[in-house]
């Protein structure tokens, strides 16, 4: 039987195109998107950042963009927010003005550590469009402008200019998204925090997870205690969240890899093929095969 042609894996990078991150960057680095796309012909093929946050303000001019799984064309302004280990790419307008700012994930807790809920509301790959002359657009674009001119300047406290700069501009995002999945004050900051500790387990160990109830016990809480903060939270039980990270990890490998459905199913922990379609086939109403058929038909910026 032929053996099926290796692709590479989808590239985990630094910044794009370095596999290590620049001395002086600091846990924060901000450059125009002309910057480096112009370098690589306005194209930034799919990839991901392991433990860095990044944010697209793209001003003026248009962007294909593929994130996680989906392609969609963007006109500025707006702000794309891709969390780490999320599939991106990126295809532009070389006429584009926009600023591209990467975070390390490490400086988030000092940052939001008064922000309950903000983490949160901030940790999932999102496109927020705005509206020119709007209050949203106003106050992002305002806040990215204080950002970066802090960033090129040398002012004394520039460090705390910068921390201060930077919470800004993630308020001013986070305010600005759909309120869906905001937070409510009726919900006690203690859920929060379990959950957050939840999706770290979930993340470090989504391809052989141990028992619900061992993860509920690492969190420090019952599995009922864990389902009911989940579903505060996040409306979606513990089981749910976990076979969400499963299902999203396998819609990138099925659109970005070469890999048969059998060898995605062992890497995700399902020693069945079988099993592994039948779960895949429940969470998106298609099979492995068919929904890779799918995705590879949509043009991407690859």
């Amino acid at each position: 039987m032929p053996r099926t042609p290796h692709r590479p894996q989808l590239p985990a990078y630094a910044l794009y195109g370095e596999s290590t991150l620049s001395p002086g960057m600091d846990g924060l680095h901000l450059e125009s998107i002309a910057a480096r796309s112009r370098l690589h012909d306005w194209e930034i093929r799919p990839h991901r950042h392991a433990q860095l946050f990044q944010f697209l303000y793209l001003r003026r001019g248009g962007v294909e963009l593929t994130l996680d799984a989906g392609t969609r064309s963007l006109r500025g302004p707006c702000v794309v927010a891709v969390p780490p280990m999320s599939a991106h790419g990126f295809r532009f307008d070389a006429a584009v003005d926009g600023t591209v700012v990467t975070l390390s994930e490490a400086l988030l807790p000092r940052l939001l550590d008064g922000a309950p809920g903000l983490r949160e509301r901030l940790s999932h790959p999102c496109v927020l469009v705005l509206r020119r002359g709007q209050p949203p657009w106003r106050d992002i674009d305002a806040a990215l402008r204080l950002l970066a001119a802090e960033f090129a300047g040398s002012a004394a406290w520039r460090s705390s200019a910068l921390d201060a700069a930077l919470l800004r501009m993630l308020l001013c995002v986070g305010r600005a998204l759909p309120p869906a999945g905001e937070r409510t004050a009726a919900q006690p900051e203690r859920a929060l925090a379990h959950v957050q500790r939840y999706r770290g387990l979930v993340e470090a160990g989504f391809r052989q997870p141990p028992p619900l109830a061992e993860l509920a016990a690492a969190v420090g809480v019952s599995t009922t205690h864990l389902n009911r903060a989940c579903r505060q939270v996040l409306g979606q039980s513990a089981l749910g969240v976990l076979h969400a990270r499963i299902t999203l990890e396998a819609q990138r490998e099925l659109a970005y890899t070469a890999m048969s459905v059998k060898q995605i199913g062992l890497g995700l922990g399902f020693d069945d093929a079988g099993y592994f379609t039948r779960f895949f086939q429940r969470a998106t109403g298609a099979t492995p095969s068919r929904w890779r058929a799918e995705a590879v038909a949509v043009p991407t910026p690859t």
